[in-house]
């Protein structure tokens, strides 16, 4: 059944007249018109090279060049720069360099900024509006050689005392606040490759219909022929059609040189510079994503490093990607989702989120829109559903924890492919969100995994756990690692292979399930085949999925990008459960990604006997990665193992893997004792005190029936929005 509704459709009709973005002009037709009568501001540290690459860049697009110093400057004061600094002070320099700035007027010209020029907001507002600010970052360790080559004593705030390092420190916050775009320099770049990424960065700004989104399902969007931008992804969700949402050109490809300027960073750092070349900028600006990105991977961690990689056993690490709020890797997409899903929200309606969850991401979903700013908690509202018997308590509690305001949870007494199915039949029926838009102004999107939102942020952690291994000495960049997740849903071993389609050298994706092993059975035969096939619980419950979303996306990419192929296969699945993938497209499929299983004894083995060994407690999950990353990887490179999840969440599995007697009753006891038996990683901070706060509160539990489900989307609806007006 095809899920375009009538909802998505006013949605679109809104965007395209109230759309901010203007339509692009073909790619250099003119070169003097590529921002029409827009300058090329050039912005960076002393030493940058702003001067020369602004030079080239005029030539090659056939514009005017103004160098601020020499043209500005020295012309407005009649007299050297380095005379006026030494003649005024660094201070006084500064206010009268920023007002020279302030009486500046071109158009249609390349300009290159002097380093200090961003220190004076009032000037650089006034430059801002004149045209596309270019931030060239360049590492600082190449900017202090080229500086100690060219003996400059021009720099305001160059004193004894004071490195030229710590300059530079100082004023990489204000290059931040007023760039555009950032061309990111690779260590040792030289001039001329610095002046081709200028010229990419000004092309990709002015091209935003090169960074459009297609249906996994058709070759556009929806029978509309409407281009869809990554700000319509984010708040549509599922395409109209039935197919999720991929980028039409794929992932920017960026060079060794490139990531090894990350390795040094923090995670919010490489964070936002991942991001800000898979969003273009004119669906959200440099500075709010910076401002979302740190927001998003702060104190609200209990690790400062947030992602952390840590040696586990042999040539085996762990990524711990549990320190989040709800202790869960959910909270990597999703204390940053929210924010981009606010800020891309189209005026005038109102939103609810439907999320079905296996577990983790309900709790990591009702967090991330929790801290939303009231303004945009008013025009959003979230519903999960969960299955009663499907998940841990301690998850059930997290979940159940949030029962004021526009969030909540209820429990189905099915399982989650119920819970999921009824969510993708809700938005297919015309009938239902038309409704909804209608009488109550009130538009369905979601937040699970289909979501591409919820999915590129997870790029970011697969990216940085290399690093991490690059920095730390175990790898040189270039050198391979294979990488083994718990898979489910698919979204995170899809988000590694959208990682490797970035640069990164992952070798091998390895899928590991538990005795719901449909994934490895596909993996294996090419068949997925959910016929007769029932749900079993787990010891790992999040990974308890049988029709997996994500795949569709995985197949759209080994397929390259073959929509008909996959739209035949998934309709096949909605129809007779089962699907077979020609034999060529199973063999590249099996070139990407390896899979295995693991009993419920296994699992539980493997967390007891790392423990005897490491004194490191693993949950359930991470155990069932490290079985199959035991018997399918071969030990010529480094495996990174996702621990997708805290042990806490997980006590009575973790206590019956560990043969601990005496057990009690109390889940904040239970965190208590079960803390006290492990080395490391510590008690989760968080997921502690939410239980303390929580206690032990009733919740709804629904039938397995669509109606119910509809009437508790109504009912939240009218709780939601309705009351308030």
């Amino acid at each position: 059944m095809g899920l375009f509704n009538a909802s998505q459709l006013a949605l679109r009709v809104v965007r395209c007249y109230l759309s901010p973005f203007p339509k692009s002009r073909s790619w250099l037709s003119t070169k003097a018109s590529l921002l029409g009568d827009k300058n090329i501001l050039l912005m960076g540290p002393p030493g940058a090279g702003k001067t020369t690459v602004g030079r080239i860049v005029a030539h090659r697009l056939g514009l005017p060049v103004i160098d601020v110093d020499d043209d500005v400057l020295e012309t407005t004061w009649k007299m050297p720069v380095a005379a006026k600094l030494a003649a005024i002070g660094g201070e006084r320099f500064l206010e009268e360099e920023g007002q020279a700035l302030c009486n500046f007027s071109a158009s249609g010209c390349v300009v290159s900024l002097t380093g200090s020029n961003p220190l004076h907001a009032e000037a650089m507002q006034h430059l801002k509006q004149t045209g596309l600010v270019i931030y060239l970052d360049v590492h600082s360790e190449d900017i202090i050689q080229r500086l100690a080559r060219m003996k400059v004593n021009r720099i305001v705030g160059q004193e004894a005392g004071v490195s030229m390092k710590d300059i530079l420190h100082y004023r990489k916050q204000f290059y931040e606040k007023w760039l555009d775009v950032r061309v990111l320099c690779g260590t040792g770049d030289t001039v001329e490759e610095i002046v081709e990424k200028v010229l990419k960065a000004v092309e990709r700004y002015q091209n935003h219909d090169g960074e459009t989104y297609v249906s996994t399902r058709s070759d556009s969007a929806g029978s509309s022929g409407q281009k869809t931008y990554f700000s319509d992804v984010v708040v549509e969700g599922l395409a109209t059609d039935g197919g999720l949402y991929v980028p039409k050109n794929g992932f920017p490809k960026m060079d060794a040189r490139e990531w090894l300027r990350l390795a040094d960073m923090s995670y919010p750092e490489r964070a936002l510079v991942l991001l800000e070349k898979c969003i273009h900028p004119l669906d959200v600006s440099a500075l709010d994503l910076r401002e979302m990105v740190f927001k998003a991977y702060g104190s609200n961690f209990s690790s400062e490093a947030v992602a952390p990689v840590k040696h586990l056993i042999h040539n085996q690490y762990v990524l711990e990607l549990f320190h989040g709020p709800t202790a869960s890797f959910k909270d990597l997409a999703l204390q940053l989702m929210p924010q981009l899903f606010a800020y891309c929200l189209p005026p005038m309606c109102n939103y609810l989120i439907l999320v079905a969850t296996s577990g983790d991401t309900g709790s990591a979903v009702l967090s991330g829109f929790n801290r939303l700013s009231s303004t945009d908690r008013h025009r959003t509202g979230v519903l999960v559903f969960f299955p009663e018997e499907g998940v841990s308590e301690i998850q059930k509690l997290q979940m159940t924890s949030y029962k004021e305001g526009n969030a909540r949870a209820v429990s189905v007494l099915s399982d989650f492919d119920f819970c999921q199915r009824t969510i993708k039949r809700m938005f297919g029926e015309s009938g239902l969100t038309g409704h909804l838009a209608v009488e109550y102004g009130t538009v369905l999107s979601t937040a699970n995994s289909i979501n591409w939102a919820r999915l590129l942020p997870q790029v970011v952690y697969h990216s940085s756990a290399y690093l991490d291994l690059c920095r730390d000495g175990v790898i040189k960049f270039g050198e391979p690692v294979d990488v083994c997740i718990p898979t489910g849903n698919f979204g995170n071993a899809m988000s590694a292979v959208y990682a490797k389609q970035m640069g990164i050298p992952i070798r091998k994706i390895i899928c590991a399930s538990n005795h719901n092993h449909v994934i490895t059975d596909f993996i294996s035969t090419g068949e997925y085949d959910l016929r007769g096939r029932p749900l079993m619980l787990s010891h790992s419950p999040a990974i308890d999925i049988l029709k997996s979303s994500n795949l569709e996306r995985f197949i759209y990419h080994v397929s390259e990008g073959d929509s008909r192929l996959v739209k035949d296969l998934f309709t096949c699945l909605d129809r007779q459960q089962h699907f077979q993938v020609p034999e060529p497209l199973l063999g590249r499929i099996q070139q990407e990604v390896l899979a295995g299983w693991c009993s419920e004894d296994d699992c539980l083995a493997a967390i007891q006997s790392v423990h005897r060994w490491t004194g490191y407690v693993m949950d359930t999950h991470t155990a069932v990665a490290k079985v199959a990353a035991d018997r399918l990887q071969d030990g010529s490179c480094p495996v990174v193992l996702c621990s997708t999840a805290h042990y806490g969440k997980f006590t009575p599995a973790v206590f019956k893997a560990l043969q601990i007697q005496n057990i009690p009753e109390d889940p904040v006891e239970q965190l208590e004792k079960l803390g006290s038996t492990a080395s490391r990683p510590e008690t989760h901070r968080d997921l502690m005190t939410c239980l303390q706060e929580s206690g032990r509160k009733g919740h709804t539990v629904c039938q397995a029936d669509y109606g119910v489900l509809v009437e508790e989307v109504e009912n939240m609806i009218h709780d939601s929005f309705l009351k308030v007006m």
